[in-house]
């Protein structure tokens, strides 16, 4: 991971209320309700605190896609079909590189008159790997026969949770720091725990990161050149603490 953060703020102070009387406008005779003291909590600290990292990116989705257009929808949907069957034999033979179809389509295409002219589809093939290399010779192998769309990088699940793991630890550490801190401050010695709760955000996956029509031309079997980013892991406490004498 590179950059880490850890922010921690004390959103709400002790709460110390007074005995206090409260009367319902509506009603100008009504008998004054009493909040007992001994009910509402006092030396009540909220805090949130946050940690966060950017992570290196570790998975690459290459979409390569192809299109073709036809007299009659039969003959087109027969062509596209051909050539995602021949796509998939294809990188199933490359080891480290998952495949899947992406985007079908079939639309007619009508001249001015309103008439249908042709027929024009699209079919799409989508290569998923952690080994970027092997991802990357393939799609330029591939690209003989179909054209590249575009490439998304993004974390995987086990990258999230190794990095959510080492950010939860800071995250904690901040919140404890500032509770210390705060209870100190207002004259109190330590504190207990009431609640507390820990979440994680990650990025929306994929995260698109280029647009590969032009980078690789269609009939070429060059490797395509591919670099991933870094994506932000963020996690959140919240919670309360009990300030102590």
């Amino acid at each position: 991971m590179k950059r880490t953060t850890v922010l921690a703020v004390a959103t709400v102070a002790a709460s110390l209320w007074p005995f206090a009387l409260a009367v319902t406008p509506s009603a100008a005779y009504a008998d004054p309700v009493v909040i007992d003291r001994a009910a509402v909590p006092s030396g009540v600290l909220s805090l949130s605190a946050q940690a966060s990292a950017d992570v290196p990116e570790d998975v690459v989705d290459i979409t390569l896609f192809y299109e073709q257009e036809a007299k009659d929808p039969a003959s087109l949907t027969n062509a596209l079909n051909e050539r995602t069957a021949a796509a998939l034999r294809q990188a199933k033979g490359v080891t480290g590189v998952t495949a899947h179809t992406g985007t079908y389509s079939v639309y007619p295409s009508t001249d001015r008159d309103g008439r249908i002219s042709a027929w024009r589809g699209r079919t799409e093939v989508v290569l998923e790997s952690r080994d970027f290399a092997a991802a990357s010779k393939l799609a330029g192998e591939m690209n003989a026969t179909m054209q590249i769309g575009n490439v998304a990088f993004s974390l995987s699940p086990e990258a999230q949770r190794s990095a959510a793991q080492k950010l939860s630890g800071d995250a904690i550490a901040s919140f404890r720091e500032q509770a210390q801190e705060a209870a100190h401050a207002f004259g109190y010695t330590g504190y207990t725990v009431r609640e507390v709760n820990v979440g994680r955000e990650g990025p929306p996956r994929p995260m698109i990161a280029m647009r590969a029509m032009a980078a690789a031309a269609p009939g070429g079997n060059a490797p395509l050149p591919i670099e991933g980013g870094t994506s932000r892991v963020t996690v959140n406490v919240s919670g309360s603490v009990q300030m102590t004498r």
